[in-house]
């Protein structure tokens, strides 16, 4: 007979592997019940723990890992800024991964560390796919992971986001206020959180004015700049949008550009606000209004999250969420003439 594994105990349990290591290194955080029934069952099956093994695993490696979907976006330069402030002040190093908005690299890229070479890590979600089980992988391995500003909607655990919902429902307010009843919502993708939830604000804005909501105002765009502003020229030229929403700044710039290209004037034709980082957002032309969230904050308080979970692990049953105030900047691209 084959020697029982700590995940053989786990898997007999009903527990995660998390919990049943937490169990053998007598940490606070788990209940006595829970931590008795634990050693019981070890009693039973005969599983004694590697105690040299979990020493090595105690000797951490100083590093954690970021991952996140592009760089082609002011706002994940400045979260890591915020990050690695946190980082270096703990005199912890980063390694910093890009999945170009893939699962299938984002779920590779996680395997890959489970292998001692981070104690943590610190991502905002590719959104794509509905198969997350890679996650389990890293919590399998006693490895913490934080989410910031793009989470899953199964992700049970810490993540520290902008008040998107009520930022998303000002800033359509703002269009409505200035003459707008024909506005379009441009979304990077509205299955991952930030598409969903500065979508559902929109939709609150326009209902509460009384403007019904139309389909065929939401363009769904990919990540092709090129893709993009065609279906945006399609939709400004099928529909005649008098404001547009984007929900990245990417895609406000494709706007600006293509409306430039059609001859249509901003704010005098069309109307445009997004969310944006953007520190030259005063230097356009127009001035380009913004929903400017707090990424740097956002960054210190994740990294600061990913710290506390490494001095005191913690099991969560479901997402805990912590929102950061977003300024709105309304500036000449939205101006009422």
């Amino acid at each position: 007979m084959s020697q029982i594994t700590i995940v053989d105990l786990a898997e007999t349990l009903g527990l995660s592997k998390s919990t049943v290591s937490r169990a053998f290194r007598d940490s606070s955080d788990i209940s006595p019940k829970t931590k008795e029934r634990i050693l019981a069952k070890a009693e039973e099956l005969g599983f004694s723990p590697n105690l040299y093994a979990s020493s090595l695993r105690g000797n951490r490696s100083q590093t954690i890992a970021i991952i996140i979907p592009e760089f082609g976006n002011k706002f994940f330069s400045q979260a890591i800024k915020g990050i690695e402030l946190i980082a270096r002040s703990k005199k912890y190093h980063t390694l910093i991964y890009v999945t170009d908005s893939s699962v299938q690299n984002e779920a590779s890229i996680i395997r890959s560390l489970v292998n001692g070479r981070v104690d943590g890590v610190l991502i905002s979600a590719s959104g794509e796919g509905k198969d997350h089980s890679h996650l389990q992988t890293l919590i399998d391995h006693d490895v913490p992971i934080v989410f910031f500003d793009r989470s899953y909607d199964d992700f049970h655990g810490h993540f520290v986001t902008g008040n998107d919902f009520e930022s998303s429902r000002l800033a359509t307010q703002h269009l409505i206020d200035n003459g707008c009843k024909n506005i379009a919502y441009l979304v990077i993708n509205p299955k991952v959180s930030i598409g969903k939830i500065r979508m559902d604000g929109y939709r609150k804005a326009l209902e509460e004015n009384g403007i019904p909501f139309r389909e065929e105002l939401i363009l769904d765009t990919v990540n092709d700049e090129t893709k993009n502003r065609a279906a945006i020229r399609n939709l400004i030229k099928q529909y005649e949008p008098d404001g547009i929403f984007a929900s990245v700044e990417r895609l406000a710039i494709s706007t600006i550009r293509v409306a430039g290209e059609e001859g249509i004037q901003i704010p005098v034709d069309l109307k445009l606000i997004c969310f944006s980082c953007l520190d030259i957002a005063d230097l356009l032309s127009p001035s380009l209004s913004v929903v400017k969230q707090p990424a740097f904050a956002m960054g210190k308080e994740a990294a600061n999250f990913l710290f506390r979970i490494l001095d005191n692990p913690t099991e969560l049953s479901q997402q805990e969420t912590t929102l950061l105030q977003s300024s709105l900047i309304f500036q000449d691209s939205s101006r009422k003439l």
